[in-house]
């Protein structure tokens, strides 16, 4: 592995033991076996390689759901089972969800990152929908994203958290789908 590598290796390890706020060049050096000097080569800043760490922490993380979402399912199995992985997994990810709170808490004190965080977005409404859906990512309309992925992230980071703030009163994956059920009957019944 290269220092590239090593640097995002370092910052993922970071971001989950500190957070964004508290990770420092430095701690992403020491935790990656690199040197100062290699952050602004390869990533041109602390920041820009934090983000590209959360990138990849998000993707491994959405990866992982991958399997257990089967494209014949229907539509509330594949909510249910997206919903199944991502509590079944809350605790390894907690500290990532809690790193992209302290972004949006800290906005301005960080704008070069939410702005960097902020252009990633739409790749996670699309890698959502396409897990939601079963359909490939590169067929996503721009207008998809910004409805349908817009309303899966809002319903994805609601529930981390409620279950960053409390576990035991967080809804399980049935209640979940079961809301998203009656939710979905009251639209229908509205039209």
């Amino acid at each position: 592995m290269g220092h590239r590598e090593d640097l995002l290796e370092g910052a993922k390890k970071c971001l989950a033991e500190k957070g964004f706020v508290r990770t420092t060049a430095r701690d992403i050096v020491s935790a990656s076996g690199t040197n100062l000097a290699s952050i602004g080569y390869h990533y041109g800043s602390k920041d820009a390689l934090l983000t590209q760490a959360f990138i990849a922490l998000m993707e491994e993380w959405g990866e992982g759901f991958q399997t257990g979402l089967g494209a014949d399912s229907a539509f509330p199995d594949r909510f249910r089972a997206l919903f199944e992985g991502v509590l079944d997994r809350h605790e390894e990810t907690a500290p990532i969800w809690a790193a992209s709170l302290e972004v949006a808490l800290n906005r301005d004190r960080m704008p070069e990152l939410r702005t960097l965080l902020a252009a990633s977005q739409g790749e996670g409404r699309k890698g959502l929908i396409a897990m939601m859906t079963g359909v490939r990512e590169e067929d996503i309309t721009e207008g998809e994203v910004r409805t349908v992925g817009a309303v899966y992230q809002a319903l994805l980071n609601g529930l981390m958290v409620q279950w960053l703030f409390d576990p035991a009163s967080a809804a399980t994956p049935e209640e979940f789908t079961e809301g998203m059920r009656q939710v979905a009957r009251g639209f229908n019944t509205a039209e």
